[in-house]
């Protein structure tokens, strides 16, 4: 390989490197709910954000509390939609929160790019030469920094054997992580929990720069009077757009993945406005429904979760194509209906996730607990894939024989009990 070749790869390897940070704000979710996020100086601290999320932290301070507790809720319904699964959506106590699942996003944008160099680093008495790598203000990496975060990663340092020379070449080469379904949910509910935590947030006055979506007003086709407090969705959308796609959105991102990012970023969002409810409340003598007041509020967001769940199980494998002047996803199998803008896609097919595998984030299935009677994925033979499974007999406690003593309290035996538990080998 030549080296202008060589050089190519690394320069994808490093973007690759910089925008696995796509995801990373969710490391906002292992913040300690105690604190709360009020000063400029708290943004630059934050794990997992990249410039402009931090200048928009710095902007919206009020809000960043809610991101917050989006990126919570996106993982605790993520972890409850697939407790069952082999990946099981675990998070990690580091960054990118997910594992490598989920990571290495598009590339920079065409701006960043034009300021990739490499340029010789400080060198000793005796030392030998080193290089470093700078991409405009960014910090500058030293390539041999580069080559080891890589190895860690599974994506590098890989050598290759010129022919017919025996000599080694040390071209590095990229794994395509983060382009499975796994990724289009984590992508897409937690675009959802930011635009749910917000919206809530502005119903209820937390938040200055938003309140209640005062457009819903007057009288409806069925009756009723447009009142109370509408959830101001609109607002909890903008922001999750501004914010969660921000990585994506950089100008000149049009990588296959960045599409596939914002197609699922929607799709998320999009989860929560066609599940939008009416709640009323009537108003009369003895609880007659003579007037009835009523207004628009967010789902439960367990049913955004289900409603993702069932998306995902029914996605699209996509790839990229040239239409017109652009490009856009289209489905691998010609044979398949276009997906639509509530669908996930994904770009590759997704590993069985049985056997562990740290260099690609896969912590495989075993020591987990299955369910010896179930045919289903929870089952033993599907979710132990084949290797069988251990059998313990375990001490459960629970409480038991409760009673209700006036007033007011419910007292409670502690009861043992011996039950069987079953996990993978």
């Amino acid at each position: 390989m030549s080296p202008r070749s060589c050089l190519r790869s690394l320069r994808l390897l490093v973007f690759a490197v910089f925008s696995a940070a796509a995801s990373n704000w969710l490391y906002l979710a292992k913040l300690s709910s105690v604190g709360s996020i009020s000063e400029e100086e708290t943004c630059e601290k934050l794990k997992g954000l990249i410039q402009r999320q931090v200048q928009m932290c710095k902007r919206n301070l009020e809000v960043m509390d809610s991101v917050r507790r989006g990126a919570q809720l996106a993982i605790e319904e993520c972890q409850y939609q697939f407790r069952n699964r082999r990946w099981n959506c675990s998070t990690l106590d580091s960054l990118p929160v997910f594992g490598k699942v989920v990571t290495q996003g598009p590339l920079p944008s065409r701006e960043q790019r034009s300021v990739l160099f490499l340029r010789p680093g400080q060198e000793g008495p005796g030392a030998p030469r080193r290089w470093t790598l700078g991409l405009g203000n960014e910090a500058e990496v030293p390539l041999s920094k580069l080559a080891e975060s890589l190895a860690h990663q599974g994506r590098g340092p890989r050598e290759e054997r010129s022919p017919g020379t025996g000599r080694t070449r040390g071209c590095l080469k990229a794994q395509r992580n983060g382009r499975t379904r796994e990724a289009a949910f984590v992508y897409a509910i937690s675009s959802a929990g930011v635009a749910f935590a917000v919206t809530r947030a502005c119903s209820s006055g937390e938040l200055e720069k938003c309140g209640c979506d005062r457009t819903v007003h007057g009288v409806s086709p069925q009756g009723f009077q447009w009142s109370g407090c509408s959830d101001n969705i609109a607002y909890g959308v903008a922001f999750s757009q501004s914010f969660v796609d921000v990585r994506e959105r950089s100008k000149g991102a049009s990588s296959s993945r960045a599409l596939m990012n914002l197609h699922n970023n929607e799709a998320g969002r999009k989860a929560i406005l066609t599940h939008m409810r009416v709640e009323c409340k009537c108003h009369g003598v003895s609880g007659s429904c003579e007037v009835k007041t009523c207004w628009r509020a967010v789902p439960p967001f367990r049913q955004v979760g289900h409603a993702l769940k069932e998306k995902f199980d029914g996605a699209t494998e996509v790839e990229p194509r040239r239409v017109g002047s652009s490009r856009a996803l289209v489905p691998r199998n010609a044979q398949f209906k276009p997906h639509t803008d509530e669908d996930l896609v994904y770009l590759e097919p997704s590993p069985d996730f049985c056997e562990q595998d740290m260099r690609s984030g896969v912590l495989g299935t075993r020591g987990r607990t299955c369910n010896k009677t179930s045919k289903a994925i929870d089952g033993c033979e599907l979710l132990c894939c084949g290797r069988g499974f251990h059998t313990a007999q375990v001490e459960l406690a629970e409480r038991c024989s409760c009673k209700f003593h006036w007033c007011c309290f419910v007292k409670c035996r502690q009861c043992q009990r011996l039950v069987e538990l079953h996990t993978c080998r």
